[in-house]
């Protein structure tokens, strides 16, 4: 019973994981069909952007409302790229100033300082917090300003090394944090935002996976506040060890980084390097090489820099994979040549058949004037052979005429064997073994080639006998005797009786010759027979009496 159950949980497991599997594998494929999809984003994104901007031509703008419209500018780039989001919180401050109104200064300094910090500036956007203090800031100002100095310390202890400057850079990160607390909406999103990452750092999983279900009802898919939030999610399940669902989240969040334009992202990346410890090197290179472009688009060094640690690694597995296919191709290419040998010794082959065949054409050119001389030494016997004479001249005839034939046909065969040779050799020179491959392997070329042979017998067999097919059909009853389609000189019924004529009367013999089974030539010959006006068994005798043509 104890190993049932232990069997039980094993098979539940494993059909969890193989869902798990295919769940990704399909996130996977929605991921790159968004992928696909990017021009498109961008393409709205930069019409949203131009529509904002072109309400700062508008006539009746005042300083305070055209402060107010960069500040909407400033939101759509500040993902999207850094130098223009660079641009236009400077040209804000500027016309914070030229207002001088403190509270606008200050919203624009924060603002100027987000930015920096986020950049990697950390010295030049804590001198602007410090110049700001905190004084009689509005609530929204204040949390900006907490934000700013909690952010600036977080990223400064992410990228010092030195280990007490983390920790004193952690600690400051974490009062700034507590500041904002201490003011923000217990409801806010950014308020459980610091509660769900104190929960994840203290090791409170669960409350901070109950947290970020909170956060993922507050946002929609397809932004980056829903990119932000699946993306804790997945540093969620990085801390469990749980790394199909650290996918899964990190998926969800690159496809909504996309959909959203966020070139500032960090999904992609850790997908890439997921994917590349699993050795599915090929997606993580398109993965990371995509990321990279976004970098270069959204141009920042603190990004740049921190992508280019990740993208030789994953670069470096890529080419390993590649030396290893040019091997295999390498490979392939030796085996290739090791058949292109056999095709040359194959064609040699060919060659010395094409040699015996010309040998036995001269044989029977020979053999043929043999004949002749046999002919005239028969001609000149005494007038009491000359019945026989006659039957053999007959006879001399009728072999000339398939002689003449055959010998025409053995020439075609050599000609065509050396084209044939000569498509071969082609094909083989341009590798193209695969359609070699396919040609040899239909049966066309037989077909042709039996139509051929058909139509060289009725040629020749009528050539011989020209009145055959009328004097056979006078031994037929009127109503059966045989009629032909358009463009036939015999059919299968004719043939079948003039090689009867020629003194071929075994029916397996007819049916080689013919390429048709023995019962089919046998169904054949009864048919006609059947169809005799005279008397039937005779029916066969009586064709042998039909006579040829005179020389």
């Amino acid at each position: 019973m104890c190993r049932q159950i232990i069997a039980l949980i094993v098979s539940l497991v494993f059909f969890s994981v193989s869902i798990s599997a295919s769940e990704i594998d399909s996130l996977l494929v929605v991921l790159e069909s968004t992928m696909a999809q990017r021009s498109e984003f961008d393409a709205k994104k930069e019409q949203k952007i131009n529509r904002i901007r072109s309400l700062l031509v508008e006539s009746d703008n005042t300083a305070e409302k055209k402060y107010h419209i960069v500040k909407r500018l400033i939101k759509e780039y500040e993902k999207y790229n850094f130098d223009s989001t660079l641009f236009y919180t400077q040209q804000n401050l500027s016309i914070a100033k030229q207002l001088e109104k403190p509270d606008l200064i200050i919203e624009a300094n924060l603002t100027l300082c987000g930015l920096l910090s986020s950049s990697g500036r950390y010295k030049e956007a804590t001198d602007i917090l410090n110049r700001i203090g905190k004084g009689e800031l509005s609530k929204e100002i204040l949390i900006q300003y907490y934000k700013n100095y909690r952010d600036a310390y977080s990223n400064l202890s992410f990228h010092t090394t030195l280990n007490e400057n983390t920790e004193h850079y952690v600690t400051l990160s974490n009062l700034y944090a507590d500041s904002l607390l201490a003011i923000l909406d217990v409801n806010a999103e950014e308020y459980l935002s610091i509660i769900e990452g104190h929960y994840r750092a203290d090791g409170h999983l669960l409350k901070s996976k109950k947290t970020n279900t909170h956060r993922m009802a507050m946002v929609e898919s397809g932004t980056s506040a829903y990119a932000k939030v699946a993306y804790d999610r997945a540093q969620i399940y990085r801390v469990e060890l749980d790394i199909e669902n650290q996918k899964r989240y990190l998926i969800l969040s690159a496809i909504s980084d996309i959909q959203a334009s966020v070139k500032d992202n960090a999904s992609m990346a850790d997908i890439a390097l997921l994917l590349n410890k699993e050795e599915t090197v090929d997606k993580a290179y398109k993965y990371i090489s995509f990321a990279m472009e976004d970098v270069v688009f959204f141009n920042s060094s603190l990004r740049f820099l921190s992508l280019s640690s990740i993208l030789p690694i994953i670069t470096d597995d890529y080419q390993r994979k590649s030396d290893k296919q040019k091997s295999n191709l390498r490979r392939y290419l030796k085996i290739i040549s090791l058949l292109s040998m056999v095709l040359v010794f194959a064609l040699v082959f060919i060659y010395r058949q094409v040699r015996t065949i010309s040998k036995a054409r001269n044989d029977l050119r020979t053999a043929n004037n043999q004949l002749k001389e046999l002919n005239s030494t028969l001609n000149s016997t005494n007038n009491q052979l000359n019945g026989l004479n006659t039957e053999l001249s007959e006879a001399n005839h009728v072999k000339e005429q398939y002689i003449g034939n055959f010998l025409t046909i053995c020439s075609n065969y050599i000609d065509k064997l050396d084209s044939y040779r000569k498509m071969v050799n082609k094909q083989i020179s341009n590798r193209k073994v695969d359609e070699l491959f396919t040609l040899t392997k239909s049966q066309k070329i037989i077909e042709t080639e039996v139509m051929e042979f058909y139509e060289n017998f009725d040629n020749t067999f009528l050539s011989i006998y020209p009145n055959f097919v009328a004097e056979l059909n006078a031994l037929l009853i009127h109503d059966e005797r045989i009629n032909f389609k358009n463009g036939e000189l015999l059919n299968t019924e004719l043939r079948i009786f003039a090689l009867i004529r020629l003194g071929i009367n075994d029916s397996s013999k007819i049916a080689k010759l013919l390429r048709y089974s023995v019962n089919t030539i046998y169904n054949y010959r009864v048919k006609i027979k059947n169809k005799a006006a005279g008397n039937r068994d005779d029916f066969e005798n009586t064709i042998m009496q039909i006579g040829a043509c005179s020389k």
